[in-house]
């Protein structure tokens, strides 16, 4: 049965989209079938995935509102392993629609419940706000992996983010766990960055993945591909190190399975976190590119020899 894991963040711009295209497709390409619901009125995932905007295709919003089975919008990324439940813009009044419909926090688990069993993996990027999509999304969900980007700016809303998980845990879902805090856009060669990345470490402890996400411009050119950076440039930091986490996340699943069900250190996740935050203030693309898992091995630098890109 899939283990569902909810990307999410109220605040804008810190990965959350790089994160669920990259992270589901490292996990394919470790031969873990996995599936991407894209929970966005903005659709990023579903472009970053090579989608275009097509008025006509079913998304999201059918199934949330309209009860359209899940199976009938599910559509194949194009990665070996790797299939996609897009999003459009109607999702913004999905948002306004579930208000007033009965058990509006459980229509995303109800109707990911009949797929389970066919993946290993599901991930769903949230919306940059704590809504009904997104509300939607942590009750559906095993475990919630925030990314944080490497600036104090960033850290602001971590408080209030944590403090809405220990509340759900309490009403909503008290299965929800804490997947991990993921630095994204580090850069090594500011004090900035190392200060941040250290004061999140001894703040929350085994919380935060090993793994850090780099400043990489591949990660921001691959969208405009219309793919997983691994597959644009598998030898980019970006992309080397999205491998790095789908072994990490496949590790603590293991141990999960071997520890019970949750790790120690996940039981009491979102209160723990609370508590510090407020204290501190191998699969292949069918265009024949032929990537795998494997190459996670190369030391390779950037094509282009620069870290300074967005994720």
């Amino acid at each position: 049965m899939a283990r569902i894991i909810a990307i999410a963040n109220q605040k804008g711009g810190v990965g959350k989209t790089t994160t669920a295209v990259n992270l589901g497709a490292s996990l394919a390409a470790s031969e873990q079938k996995t599936l991407i619901i894209d929970c966005d009125p903005q659709g990023n995932t579903t472009s970053a995935l090579g989608f275009p905007k097509d008025p006509a295709r079913r998304t999201l919003y059918q199934t949330l509102i309209l009860d359209e089975p899940v199976e009938r919008i599910t559509l194949d990324a194009q990665v070996d392993g790797l299939d996609l439940i897009p999003s459009d813009k109607n999702l913004v009044g999905a948002a306004v629609e579930l208000v007033n419909m009965e058990s509006r926090e459980y229509r995303l688990k109800a109707a990911v419940a009949s797929i389970r069993e066919k993946y290993a993996y599901i991930l769903i990027d949230c919306p940059p706000a704590l809504d009904l999509l997104t509300l939607n999304a942590l009750a559906a969900s095993d475990s919630v992996l925030v990314p944080i980007q490497c600036e104090y700016l960033a850290l602001e809303g971590v408080s209030e983010l944590l403090d809405t998980l220990m509340r759900l845990r309490r009403t909503i879902n008290p299965a929800l766990a804490i997947e991990g805090i993921l630095l994204t856009m580090y850069d090594d060669r500011t004090t900035l960055s190392k200060q941040v990345a250290a004061d999140l470490r001894s703040f929350f402890g085994g919380q935060v993945f090993e793994t850090v996400i780099p400043r990489n411009v591949r990660l921001a050119e691959a969208p405009s591909h219309g793919m997983p950076v691994m597959f644009y440039d598998i030898h980019s930091k970006g992309a080397e190190s999205y491998i790095l986490l789908a072994k990490e996340v496949i590790a603590n699943a293991q141990k999960r399975v071997g520890q019970g069900p949750e790790r120690a250190d996940q039981g009491t996740g979102a209160e723990s976190a609370t508590a510090a935050s407020a204290g501190a203030g191998g699969g292949a693309i069918r265009s024949g590119s032929g990537a795998n898992i494997s190459s996670s091995g190369s030391d390779g630098s950037d094509g282009d020899g620069s870290s300074s890109g967005t994720s």
